[in-house]
């Protein structure tokens, strides 16, 4: 089960998703992941997650900084 700062990075970065129109597919192709790893880490029922890596890549396609997906204070 994620973590509530993980559920929180991967709202913000579907969020990004739909926004700018890529599909789960996509951003995991851009990503260099399997065709389903953000459905993965996007399903409540797997335990796939992000990575460092992962919002390192995943900054680029959207051309901002890995920081950008983080809260701006603690979860609590």
């Amino acid at each position: 089960m994620a973590t509530e700062i993980e559920k929180y990075i991967i709202n913000k970065i579907r969020e990004l998703r739909i926004s700018s129109g890529l599909s789960q597919m996509a951003l995991s192709q851009k990503i260099g992941m399997s065709s389903s790893f953000v459905s993965h880490v996007e399903s409540s029922k797997r335990r796939a997650k992000y990575n460092i890596n992962h919002l390192n890549e995943i900054a680029k396609v959207f051309a901002c900084s890995p920081k950008d997906f983080w809260p701006d204070t603690p979860i609590t």
